[in-house]
């Protein structure tokens, strides 16, 4: 099973959004294996977007993700990135198509309530970042058996 990082950013948060966005991701069928609220700092900020640290508009992402709460999840699937990825849509939210997390709930580039790794080696740098191991659980979901065939899993 793959794994993939989500940070549910702060306009979920203070929007009160975020189970919202929680039950679509697990209504798919993906297992929620760890979670917890922090708040960000501008040194995992720098490293966490460290191909934007020098673009003019790196300071309003700071003072944005460090302006409340996020929360920081891993779950797992078969392909869980991509299937994160698409069920998140395109970064513009104006451009996400209607059904994406990003579509239903967000209308902006940055405020765009959710982050999520872009490759399965991203994801795997970006889960280490904010957890350890032992914050990662294993778990069987009581509808894994109707979830994937048994060649998928």
């Amino acid at each position: 099973m793959q794994r993939t990082l989500v940070i549910l950013k702060p306009d979920a948060v203070t929007r009160g959004i975020t189970w919202k966005i929680i039950d679509r991701l697990e209504s798919k069928g993906l297992k929620l294996v760890a979670c917890k609220m922090v708040m960000l700092n501008e040194e995992i900020l720098r490293e966490h977007y460290s191909h934007l640290v020098d673009k003019p508009f790196f300071p309003d992402i700071v003072k944005f993700m460090t302006s409340a709460p996020v929360i920081l999840q891993v779950w797992e699937g078969v392909d869980a990135v991509d299937v994160v990825r698409l069920m998140t849509g395109v970064t513009n939210a104006r451009q996400a198509q209607p059904g994406t997390i990003r579509g239903d709930f967000a209308m902006s580039v940055a405020r765009n309530v959710i982050h999520a790794s872009e490759s399965p080696e991203i994801a795997e740098q970006e889960i280490k970042r904010f957890f350890k191991e032992e914050e990662i659980f294993s778990y069987k979901r009581l509808d894994e058996d109707m979830l994937y065939e048994e060649d998928e899993k």
